[in-house]
């Protein structure tokens, strides 16, 4: 059955994500009758066949109307870290100024959001049972995880107030190549937080590092945490199954792995 052409939106294009879906999509037969438009900001994509690159800022209305026009369908990747001065104009006013031009589009089709497990917290509070889609929102301190929960609530929203085909698959921490391994380390170059070497001190994380010794998280408890992941290759499989999916409608999905990883496992 021959497809109508589709236009996806991807925003965050030009991240770990947005590269490897963008690849994957455009070389699987499946999904031929796709053309992408990436929206940039400050990085940018190499030219492509079937890939449209538009520069533009989430937080300005103008760049996300001319972003969105003619658009399918939207896969939300955009987002700002611990950047008090920013996070609330990309992830919030920007998120607004998405989901208003696709409730508004005479075109969409889906709406598809990576959030995060910020959103709920991840292993920041004890949990007695397993962490599931049933989990109430539960930010930890700072503005980053605030600011997934806002994400996932704002499109929740609108989805009940305006019957948008939303989808949003929940990610962990996003890993690729030798992530973990370096964020194993008690060194400067340490990938992500916490960062070890600022726990312990600049001395000690200098002996660390030369035994070869490897950081453990624990709980309050002394007990080592149980941490889950995803690699981007799996996040990307399970975007690409929800794409342009009826059975995902308005559907908040963990994606993760099958088991997750044990801090005491490493020692």
């Amino acid at each position: 059955m021959a497809h109508t052409e589709s236009l996806l939106l991807v925003t965050g294009a030009a991240g770990k994500v947005g590269q490897a879906f963008i690849a994957r999509l455009l070389a699987d037969p499946a999904f031929v009758h796709f053309r992408v438009r990436a929206l940039c900001h400050k990085r940018t994509l190499p030219p492509k066949p079937r890939l449209e690159v538009v520069k533009g800022a989430m937080q300005e209305r103008a760049d996300v109307n001319r972003a969105m026009d003619g658009v399918t369908h939207v896969l939300h990747l955009a987002t700002s870290k611990e950047t008090p001065d920013e996070v609330m104009d990309v992830a919030v006013k920007g998120m607004f100024w998405l989901l208003e031009a696709a409730r508004t589009s005479a075109s969409l089709k889906q709406f598809v959001l990576v959030g995060g497990d910020a959103a709920i917290g991840h292993f920041f509070y004890p949990r007695s049972t397993p962490v599931t889609e049933e989990i109430p929102h539960s930010a930890y301190p700072g503005c980053y995880a605030l600011s997934k929960v806002l994400e996932e609530v704002m499109l929740e929203q609108y989805q009940i107030q305006y019957g948008l085909n939303g989808c949003c698959l929940r990610a962990p921490w996003i890993m690729e190549k030798d992530d973990f391994k370096a964020q194993l380390s008690f060194g400067d170059d340490v990938f992500g937080g916490p960062r070890w070497c600022d726990l312990v001190g600049k001395e000690e994380a200098e002996r660390h590092r030369q035994t070869g010794a490897v950081p453990v998280m624990l709980d309050a408890e002394g007990r080592p945490v149980k941490r889950n992941f995803v690699h981007v290759d799996d996040l990307v499989a399970a975007l690409l199954l929800a794409l342009d999916n009826p059975r995902v409608h308005q559907q908040l999905m963990h994606v993760c792995m099958d088991e997750p990883v044990d801090y005491g496992e490493l020692r």
